[in-house]
């Protein structure tokens, strides 16, 4: 399979890549420089430019592209970049396969669990409604983008939870704390987090390519768990203390908008489509993925 990828330069998407050509697959990364090999195409998703011939002969692409939602304070200018920054490579990506005779059959368009808002203790399956607020009103927007595509082209967008790596994404700034003893849970703890290990994240995508899966889809592991469960589970991996709660409203004052929703709000998002289809999970259950970002288990 000949697989055009956007946004593989980041933590997810560099797994994603080498996941894909460990199973076989072809690669072409889009890039905004100077392509450096005869596997980069450049594009330019700001001012929607993107030669419709660096799709032809594709299988699937793949859509990763978006800034980093908490990589920044959210100002207004920010917000707007975040969406921007997923809405044009989406438009523009969907526009170059309209001009196709035959447009890759597969496009997997990238979104995320902010799509439910905050929904408590409710278990948020695909068919769910969308939630409030700055992410999930992103997630729609990225979303409807995505399933303009051309008839005929499989449309998959998979609402990606929290993802646990070894170093940096979502624990880039928890688990150094945890590991030298003075991490703990933000707020009450009893939020939900719809985690998922990284090479979970990749193996399902991979997943989804090779499968006839369309539609949302939740990636996340099964194992549901609350924060308090998360940390405690991490510390336990580490052999370290967990017990530094950082209350909400230091978090909102520090934070303003950004924690509220990153780090506070709660989904219990079960992954049904996923399930259903038949996939696998390298890490299903919370302990196993606490060993796995602890180094403490041989998987990869």
């Amino acid at each position: 399979m000949h697989i055009v990828m956007a946004g593989a330069s980041g933590l997810i998407g560099t797994s994603m890549s080498a996941a894909f050509r460990d199973a076989g697959h072809s690669v072409a990364t889009l890039v905004r420089r100077q392509p450096a090999g005869a596997s980069e195409i450049r594009w330019d998703p700001a001012a929607g430019v993107l030669d419709p011939g660096a799709l032809a002969g594709a299988d699937a692409v793949v859509n990763l592209a978006g800034a980093g939602i908490g990589d920044r304070p959210w100002t207004q200018r920010r917000v707007e970049e975040l969406f921007s920054s997923r809405l044009a490579p989406t438009r523009t990506l969907v526009q170059a396969m309209a001009q196709l005779e035959s447009p890759p059959a597969t496009f997997i368009s990238q979104s995320a669990s902010g799509y439910y808002g905050d929904a408590g203790n409710t278990v948020l399956r695909e068919d769910g409604p969308a939630g409030s607020g700055t992410l999930a009103q992103i997630c729609i927007e990225w979303e409807r983008e995505a399933n303009l595509a051309p008839a005929g082209v499989r449309v998959v967008t998979p609402r990606t939870g929290v993802v646990f790596s070894r170093s940096g994404g979502a624990l880039g700034k928890l688990l150094p704390l945890l590991r030298l003893g003075v991490g703990g849970p933000f707020g009450s703890g009893r939020q939900f987090w719809p985690w998922v290990t990284l090479p979970d994240v990749s193996a399902a995508f991979l997943f989804l390519l090779e499968s006839q899966v369309a539609g949302p889809v939740n990636v996340a592991a099964p194992g549901q768990a609350d924060v308090n469960a998360i940390v405690a589970a991490l510390a336990r991996a580490l052999h370290r203390p967990a017990v530094l709660r950082v209350p909400a409203p230091v978090l909102r004052t520090v934070m303003p908008g950004l924690a509220e929703e990153l780090l506070l709000f709660s989904q219990r998002m079960e992954p049904a489509v996923l399930s259903a289809a038949g996939f696998r999970w390298q890490h299903g259950n919370l302990d196993a993925a606490a060993r796995w970002v602890a180094g403490k288990d041989s998987g990869s």
